[in-house]
């Protein structure tokens, strides 16, 4: 039984790709410097709330845009909300826009057959620093949800940055845990993120180690020689 392989993007849409990875960097940070203003700004810190509500939905907007042009360029129609499903909810919820870096590690996959160490060492710096985005993104959530329930143990963006870092390498203390419907949505999400970038950063680290040790291992002469 034959696999399948899946057909390469159209051209247009690999430039566009390429054109705008960094426009939409800067948006994503935009987004998230603007979100975090208003979780953690004070309620009376007028009019920057309204500039960071702002800056918030503009980025939100080049993000749809994006993803509009994106969805024509790929001629797949309807179709590409499935396939592209990470674009997808990344869309819906902007705040995981991290986790798009995860995607070098398919193309590490998918270039098994002629590793590079570069590469590699991109795939880890590309999840550590997903990890880092993706935990502030996950602390200033729960914050935002927990910090004023009854019965909260995340009453301050300490105690949130503790949880996230708990939560995110799958630790788990137990001393500060979600009591909000939302806030253990987003633990649930948060250990599942967690759970795959470690697999990520262990298999590219694992991969690296083997290519060297093969290395070293062809430049030794031979036993007996």
């Amino acid at each position: 039984m034959s696999v399948r392989t899946p057909a390469p993007p159209p051209p247009s849409l690999t430039r566009w790709e390429r054109r705008t990875e960094i426009p939409l960097l800067a948006a994503a940070l935009v987004f998230l410097a603007g979100y975090a203003f208003r979780v953690l700004a004070p309620y009376d810190a007028e009019p920057w709330h309204d500039l960071s509500l702002a800056l918030v939905g503009a980025a939100w907007l080049l993000f749809v845009l994006d993803y509009a042009v994106r969805l024509r360029l790929s001629g797949l129609g309807l179709r590409f909300v499935r396939v592209r499903w990470l674009d997808t909810l990344v869309l819906a919820l902007p705040l995981l826009r991290p986790l798009r870096m995860v995607q070098v590690y398919t193309a590490v996959q998918e270039k098994r057959d002629r590793p590079r160490l570069g590469l590699y060492a991109r795939v880890i710096s590309y999840a550590g620093m997903t990890a880092v985005l993706l935990g502030f993104s996950a602390a200033l959530s729960v914050y935002h949800w927990e910090h004023r329930a009854p019965g909260a143990s995340i009453r301050t963006f300490g105690d949130a940055v503790w949880w996230a870092c708990a939560t995110l390498t799958t630790v788990g203390y137990g001393d500060a845990v979600p009591v909000t419907a939302m806030g253990r949505v987003i633990a649930a999400g948060l250990m599942a993120c967690g759970l795959a970038l470690l697999g990520a950063v262990t298999g590219a680290f694992s991969s690296w180690l083997i290519q060297v040790f093969r290395r070293e291992d062809e430049k030794e002469p031979p036993a007996g020689g």
